[in-house]
C-alpha cells in the first residue's frame, strides 16, 4: 500500500504535551511532504527553497494547532531570572505579538534569509506587499520593544 512513514513526535505521538514540537519534527514532516509532493512543485512559481519553505511553515502552523495546555508552575518551579534570557524573552513575546503575515515575512526574509522575491512567492503576494508588510512589522516591533531610531 506504500503508505506514509511514521512521524515521531507528530500528531498523536507521545511528545512534550503544551511545549513546542522540536523543530527536527517539523522539518523531517517538511520533507516527508516535499518528497511526497516532488511532482507538483512548479518552477515557474519560485524557487525550489522557496517552495520548501512553504511546505515548512505550513507543517509548523499545523504543529502549533495541536498544542496542548500545559499545567501552571508550582511555587517551587519558580524560573531563575537572567538578563540575557529575559532579554530574548522579549523578542520573542514581541514577534507573537505579530499578525500572523507579518510573522511569515520576518521568518522568511530576516531568520530564513530568503530575498524578497522568494519570500513573495512563499506568501503568495507581489514583492511590494512584502516590504510593505515588512516595514508594518519593523514599526511594530519598534513600538512593542520601545526602540528609537
Amino acid at each position: 500500500m506504500g503508505g506514509r512513514p511514521p512521524r515521531p513526535g507528530g500528531a498523536g505521538g507521545g511528545g512534550r504535551r503544551g511545549a513546542p514540537p522540536p523543530r527536527d519534527d517539523i522539518v523531517q514532516e517538511a520533507l516527508t511532504r516535499a518528497w511526497l509532493k516532488r511532482d507538483q512543485y512548479d518552477g515557474s512559481r519560485g524557487t525550489a527553497s522557496a517552495w520548501l519553505l512553504a511546505i515548512t511553515a505550513d507543517q509548523a502552523r499545523k504543529a502549533v494547532r495541536r498544542l496542548r495546555p500545559v499545567a501552571e508552575l508550582t511555587d517551587h518551579d519558580q524560573p531563575v531570572r537572567r538578563a540575557d534570557v529575559e532579554a530574548r524573552v522579549d523578542v520573542d513575546q514581541a514577534l507573537a505579538e505579530l499578525s500572523p503575515r507579518q510573522r511569515l515575512a520576518v521568518d522568511c526574509y530576516y531568520f530564513a534569509d530568503l530575498s524578497i522575491a522568494d519570500t513573495a512567492a512563499v506568501m503568495d503576494c507581489s514583492e511590494g506587499t512584502v516590504k510593505s508588510t515588512l516595514s508594518d512589522a519593523r514599526a511594530r516591533l519598534r513600538s512593542l520593544l520601545e526602540v528609537s531610531e
